[in-house]
């Protein structure tokens, strides 16, 4: 007789394939359907059911009462079970991640691998040490959406650390490079609106420039900073517009000018 061609897949081959996610999903809106469906068989146990945000409670008084959906179509029925299947997909997928989280919080207050063994149901270090790396997989993939699911191996596990380590760093470089010039910000917009009066704007710098003195004096949040930035690049726009049409300068004096230098030179920057 002769022999398959289909090879017998390996013990490993599941922690190597990228693994399917149901992913974040709306579970409150998913027991609430639920519930509808048992208020609808009327249930006579449904004023019992915990609420929508009980997943797990709600999923329990579900199963225990789905006889009494008997009383619905078959589609219904169909519908109430596959909402409980979702439900538990969802749990348990959000088990591993709340796992993984408990088992950091557990490292970091010293516990060791010995002491986690009982506790993630394996009987050696080594194997609570493989078991905390491949949910560590599920906990990179949640914390980043849109990309593939992070396969349960050591090494992609580490690979995905790294390239999370990357993507913060370089979010870290952005942060402060935001903050040294927010720094420069604040005080390059206060100079140039105490010499306002020595500026020759025209309406349309003079509505900037009137943005820009109505949030400076609360200007403390990262959207306020934001707003400060670009109403002064739309202020300096149009006082270099006006000046470009009169060939002269906007600046009546020395203080002025001086002002208005430095407030284009944080707009090069």
């Amino acid at each position: 007789m002769a022999r398959s061609a289909r090879r017998a897949s390996s013990a490993a081959e599941a922690l190597v394939r990228p693994q399917m996610r149901l992913g974040r999903i709306d579970a409150v809106a998913v027991v609430a359907e639920l519930r509808r469906l048992h208020e609808r068989a009327e249930d006579p146990g449904v004023e019992r059911m915990p609420a929508d945000d009980e997943i797990y409670g709600a999923l329990l008084h579900a199963e225990r009462n789905a006889p009494a959906l008997r009383a619905l179509p078959q589609e219904a029925q169909r519908e109430a079970a596959l909402h409980r299947v979702r439900l538990w997909e969802y749990v348990r997928e959000r088990a591993d991640v709340h796992q993984a989280r408990a088992v950091a919080d557990a490292r970091a207050t010293g516990a060791e691998w010995l002491h986690l063994a009982p506790a993630l149901a394996v009987k050696a270090a080594s194997a609570a040490y493989n078991k905390a790396r491949r949910l560590q997989a599920v906990l990179l993939t949640d914390e980043t959406p849109g990309t593939p699911p992070v396969r349960r191996t050591p090494e992609a596990v580490r690979d995905a650390e790294r390239r999370r380590a990357r993507c913060q760093a370089a979010e870290q470089r952005e942060q402060e490079a935001a903050r040294q010039r927010n720094h420069v910000l604040m005080p390059v917009a206060h100079r140039l609106l105490k010499q306002r009066a020595d500026l020759v704007p025209d309406e349309d710098a003079e509505y900037w420039l009137d943005e820009m003195a109505e949030v400076l004096p609360s200007c403390v949040t990262p959207t306020q900073m934001v707003s400060l930035e670009r109403y002064l690049d739309a202020a300096l726009r149009a006082l270099a517009r006006l000046e470009q049409g009169s060939a002269r300068s906007i600046a009546t004096t020395a203080e002025a000018h001086a002002a208005l230098a430095a407030a284009r030179q944080w707009q090069t920057h």
